[in-house]
């Protein structure tokens, strides 16, 4: 990694990488560990004016009025959340044979902090309080601030990354003579690689949202979010009611849950290391390396598709047991969702539109995730608090992930069609012009020829 690199940058590179992890553990995807907090919030009360044998008339009050609250808390936890997770995916810019792998350890990390919820469960029934334990993350969000100061570019990291690329605070006159370096290096880059630049060019933001590669990677995106999203809304009721409402048997189920989660950062660089394995091959003649980039994901996409549709069989089986498997698939399912997406948004699209791109992705498929209300709803009234009608729909929507790898397939055999075809133009175009060169020397030497002979009065019949 970064073998241009001088021992300072990678040391730096290297902490921010590691600071990243720190803060995508601790606080990108706390609102994911829901199934944790709302045992706590039940257990504290927050929802005792919702309940008909509710006793405790001055406490109801105080409950409802906080209970409004977590609302916009919530909202807050996951939009701070999905910020955080676009920032820390570039970061893996900074490690050119490891890209897709280091956005995956970051996702993985996402995925895994969840479990911070665990964390505040287990002190909750050793007596630390709710307030103490948001009050102790709220104080640790100066890690953000230090973080962006010193190790965090003032706008996004480029890839390639040039060799004398600088980032972070430092003193003027050695900031000012590495951006003069900068600057030389990204010229001799732009020189070197014009043909990419003027592809990226050409590549704007409106063409890439209207693209079959877009609309398909949203597809694959709304699908498996979707499903996620209904599992972690039903998990607790669903627990509850295959446990016959045993609330010792629901924490440990929970807590089992929740340990799984932990787990996600170990499972996630496998997508990545998926997407990675062709970094040390070379590439054929006339490959890109998007190209090689692009022929590497069909088969993480596959797997991803997968996990995810046998996620979805296995909770929709009304078998307590059954749910450890269903942890298992979920925390696998949603680690190599959350990676392969911002793998595939940096590979398939220009560097200059990854923000644009991701962040378009999840704001549509936000939208799309309002459908859990009304599904919501339906389980709780019509169904009687019975999910099992709903989850064989899901079941069935799930199999609409498929479509992606397929697509990205056949995207990646017309580009491989288009550069034989590219060369073969070439090789017909060389050969004739290697066959136009010597006919024109026998030409010139028969003019030539016959000039001398008329020169000298021999006459031609």
């Amino acid at each position: 990694m970064l073998r241009n690199q001088g021992g300072e940058m990678k040391l730096q590179h290297w902490l921010t990488l590691l600071s990243g992890l720190v803060e995508s553990l601790f606080f990108t995807g706390i609102a994911y560990g829901w199934a944790s907090l709302v045992f706590v919030l039940k257990a504290d009360g927050y929802f005792a004016a919702y309940c008909t044998n509710a006793t405790r008339d001055e406490d109801s009050a105080v409950y409802t009025d906080t209970s409004v609250l977590l609302y916009p808390a919530l909202s807050s936890l996951i939009i701070a959340g999905m910020m955080l997770y676009i920032t820390n995916a570039q970061v893996g810019n900074l490690f050119h044979s490891y890209r897709s792998t280091t956005i995956t350890i970051y996702n993985g990390a996402f995925e895994s902090s969840a479990a911070v919820c665990l964390i505040i469960k287990l002190l909750y029934e050793r007596g630390v309080s709710l307030h103490t334990s948001f009050l102790f993350l709220t104080l640790c969000n100066i890690i953000h601030c230090v973080r962006t100061i010193f190790l965090m570019p003032r706008r996004h990291i480029p890839y390639p990354l040039p060799e004398t690329y600088t980032y972070g605070v430092s003193c003027t006159v050695q900031k000012r003579k590495r951006r003069r370096e900068e600057n030389d290096t990204v010229q001799t880059f732009k020189e070197g690689d014009a043909e990419k630049t003027e592809k990226d060019e050409k590549a704007t933001f409106r063409s890439c949202v209207f693209s079959w590669l877009f609309f398909c990677h949203l597809v694959w995106v709304v699908t498996i979010i979707l499903s996620q999203f209904i599992f972690l809304a039903n998990v607790n009721p669903m627990l509850t009611r295959l446990a016959d409402e045993d609330q010792t048997v629901v924490s440990h189920y929970t807590n089992a849950f929740a340990i799984t989660q932990l787990c996600g950062v170990l499972f996630a660089p496998l997508s990545g290391l998926l997407m990675d394995r062709h970094k040390h091959r070379p590439l054929a003649p006339g490959e890109t390396s998007r190209e090689a980039d692009l022929r590497s994901a069909p088969l993480a996409l596959l797997l991803s598709c997968l996990l995810c549709f046998f996620f979805c069989v296995c909770f929709t089986c009304p078998v307590l047991p059954l749910q450890y498997v269903t942890f298992i698939l979920q925390v696998f399912s949603s680690s190599f969702f959350y990676g392969l997406h911002q793998a595939f948004i940096s590979i398939a699209f220009p560097a200059s539109h990854f923000g644009k791109m991701s962040g378009m992705a999840m704001s549509l498929s936000a939208l799309v995730l309002l459908l859990q209300f009304p599904l919501l709803h339906l389980i709780q009234n019509q169904l009687r608090g019975d999910p099992l009608y709903v989850n064989i729909g899901i079941t069935v929507v799930s199999l609409l992930a498929f479509i992606h790898p397929v697509q990205v397939s056949l995207y990646c055999r017309e580009l491989a069609k288009q550069r034989k075809n590219s060369q073969l133009t070439q090789q017909s175009l060389r050969s004739s012009d290697h066959e136009a060169v010597p006919s024109s020397s026998l030409r010139d030497k028969d003019e030539a020829g016959t000039s001398n002979h008329l020169e000298s009065g021999v006459c031609l019949t």
